[in-house]
């Protein structure tokens, strides 16, 4: 009777399956509480690029410094040399008398744009005639470029109608656009760019993390000695898996905290939405990693095989700068290999527009599978004597 009260209390195949993955995981995680550029790298990294690239990557039109040509030097002419420059948008800082001091403005690049107000501009206001502004815009920056022409052409009409509307008695014009932004009234880059950082911190910071740590163990000798232990090769993957997924979540907890409060990025759906979302995300990017490393033989190829596989497609195929639609398609097949797609789609999606599970699924399912897949290979590539 003793014998089999023993028998039943000796744990079952899924208890010991659980006792070492715990063990495994203990084990990895006071290796990581004990290795500070992990840590570093963990934690520490993701705030200083969230800083780098928030305040960093900005489309914002401020103080663009501008130069007027006054050719008329009349009430009209500086009326609209200040509607220019009274905006925020425009900071005059020189008043060329010629236009042919603009080219030495723009190369010495004290100017990006300039207005050239020509001469006779009151008089032919005052005739009702169509009046001619020139616009000259430094283009060796084309994005910038186009935010500036678009700035200034809005302030010229804006003045345009200010002006027809006195002339005319105060009537205002026969149509008027009313504008309302969504989810983005002032058009900060903050806002766009914000969530597509953090999906590519994360991505980046994930697939690093893990793409190290097989390698290591291969390297120093670790794995053979722990291949002589009854433990299985999911229960190694599942142990080195579990602590950094854990340091996953704290790091979108700080990136998310750290970007709503100095950036200002609402929160306006679900946290616990955006909370799933973020684990399925985190889950891919490890098993990818895991997988990296599993198929490495040293830390510095899979470092170099980590960085190629997450550092640009997190960037350029993710959505974070170029949105995907207006990409090429073959371009927008390639991007549907990779997590950090869905998951930009998703932080934008709760984070900005309040979405649900109901507009986000697909991109939900679509984590899901990656992160299936990805443990699935890693699982299978991962045997005795890798690397």
């Amino acid at each position: 009777m003793g014998t089999d009260r023993e028998g039943d209390r000796r744990p079952g195949r899924a208890g010991r399956f659980l006792r070492r993955t715990a063990a495994l995981a203990g084990k990895e995680s006071l290796h990581v509480m004990r290795d500070p550029r992990t840590l570093y790298l963990a934690l520490g990294m993701p705030v200083v690029l969230l800083v780098i690239f928030g305040f960093g990557v900005s489309f914002d039109m401020d103080d663009v410094p501008l130069a007027v040509v006054d050719q008329d030097h009349s009430a009209a002419s500086r009326a609209l040399a200040g509607a220019l420059g009274g905006g925020g948008e425009f900071e005059v800082v020189a008043r060329p008398a010629d236009a042919g001091e603009v080219d030495r403005l723009f190369r010495s690049r004290e100017a990006s744009a300039a207005v050239v107000l020509p001469a006779g501009m009151q008089a032919a206001w005052d005739r009702g005639e169509r009046v001619r502004v020139q616009v000259l815009l430094d283009g060796s920056d084309g994005t910038s470029a186009s935010n500036v022409l678009g700035t200034a052409v809005g302030a010229i009409q804006a003045e345009s109608s200010r002006r027809l509307a006195e002339r005319t008695g105060g009537g205002a014009p026969p149509l008027a656009a009313r504008v309302r932004l969504l989810f983005n009234p002032a058009l900060r880059s903050a806002v766009f760019f914000v969530p597509g950082l953090i999906a590519y911190i994360l991505y980046i910071v994930g697939v690093l993390l893990t793409a190290l740590t097989v390698a290591r163990e291969n390297e120093r000798g670790n794995l053979e000695q722990l291949f002589a232990t009854p433990v299985g090769r999911v229960e190694v993957l599942l142990g080195k898996l579990l602590p950094y997924l854990a340091i996953g979540i704290v790091q979108a907890l700080l990136v998310l905290a750290f970007g709503m409060v100095v950036f200002d990025v609402p929160l306006r759906g679900s946290v616990a939405v955006l909370g799933a979302g973020t684990v399925l995300f985190l889950v891919g990017a490890l098993g990818q990693g895991l997988f990296i490393s599993a198929i490495t033989g040293s830390q510095q190829v899979a470092t170099q095989a980590g960085a190629l596989s997450s550092l640009l497609p997190g960037m350029l195929l993710s959505g974070f700068v170029i949105p995907v639609e207006t990409m090429p398609q073959i371009l927008q097949w390639i991007s549907a290999i990779f997590p950090a797609r869905y998951f930009v789609a998703i932080l934008r999606g709760v984070m900005l527009k309040g979405n649900g599970l109901d507009v986000l699924w697909p991109n939900f399912v679509a984590l899901g599978v990656f992160s299936v897949v990805a443990m699935t290979i890693a699982t299978a590539k991962f045997k005795r004597g890798v690397g």
